[in-house]
């Protein structure tokens, strides 16, 4: 114990007659060195990145399963962790959904067979593979949706509004209020990228001027163009909510790391208020071209 501590003792002169000899620019560099530190720039999740997959989507739609790069929650450029909670998984074959559901603007709509129902491990809900003509494609499945079925899709919005079955596409103007729908579209023509869900789905509200009033899943009420078009009927899985993990490994199977500590949401007096829902939203129409920049190339 004595030679430790004359060691120790020794050590703290040679630090100190070190600092005495050493010039005072030598000392404030050090100390600069010390505290400087890298900015960087850190991604955060949402605005549509999961940070969980990339999909190498080729140039034309196909109904081959695509090619998958697993980024367990980090940033693909720095490799720094965005996300936490992501990682591990099974591997996974991404298949392409089409969301346009494209038909006739006039006559009769178009026919499409239901070729085959299967199970996606990259969603939630479960995908059909249906068949028009001498295409094929994946759609989502509806709650009731078999092998076999025929589905219509059309653009044409009659007087009166048409009786649907599920699965069938139509604009929301042709559709009766009260009708139960999904994969919709936020500006016509654009892609449906609304209610995707396993188990959800929209309430078709009321109608007013061209507008159509759908309630989303998240009980909130927006005002779409009638040409928008939506699927009809419930987004199939709808046990998905109530699904037993049963195991930790079940859960890593799955792509989720554990959890450091369980999140409990604060509950009681000063616990979390129900809120009344915001008025009816406006859905505006997508944002145009930017005007081009005029250049004048004659000196004045």
């Amino acid at each position: 114990m004595n030679n430790l501590t004359r060691l120790m003792a020794n050590c703290a002169i040679q630090t100190q007659r070190h600092s005495l000899l050493m010039p005072a620019t030598s000392t404030i560099a050090a100390i600069q060195l010390r505290t400087k530190t890298k900015i960087v720039e850190k991604p955060k999740p949402g605005n549509g990145k999961q940070f969980r997959r990339i999909v190498h989507f080729k140039d034309e739609y196909t109904v081959e399963p695509l090619e998958i790069t697993h980024l367990a929650g980090r940033d693909p450029v720095t490799g720094r962790v965005v996300a936490k909670g992501i990682g591990g998984g099974l591997k996974q074959k991404y298949h392409w959904i089409k969301w346009v559901r494209d038909g006739p603007v006039e006559g009769p709509p178009q026919e499409e067979k239901v070729i085959e129902i299967l199970d996606d491990g990259c969603r939630t809900a479960k995908i059909a593979l249906v068949g028009v003509g001498d295409e094929l494609k994946y759609i989502l499945a509806t709650e009731n949706m078999k092998a076999g079925d025929i589905i219509k899709t059309s653009r044409f919005i009659p007087r009166i509004p048409v009786r649907p079955n599920e699965g069938d596409a139509y604009p929301l103007g042709a559709l009766p209020v009260g009708t139960r729908i999904h994969n919709l579209e936020k500006n016509p023509g654009y892609p449906c990228h609304l209610i995707h869900a396993a188990g959800t789905y929209g309430t078709i509200l009321r109608k007013f001027d061209d507008k159509v009033v759908v309630q989303l899943p998240s009980k909130r009420e927006y005002a779409f163009d009638k040409t928008c078009m939506a699927t009809v009927g419930r987004v199939s899985n709808i046990e998905h909510n109530k699904e037993h993990i049963g195991s930790a490994q079940r859960m890593r199977l799955l792509g989720n790391r554990p959890r450091s500590g369980l999140w409990q949401r604060k509950d009681g007096r000063f616990g979390r208020k129900i809120k009344k829902l915001p008025p009816m939203t406006l859905i505006p129409p997508p944002p145009g071209k930017a005007p081009e920049v005029i250049k004048l190339t004659i000196p004045l």
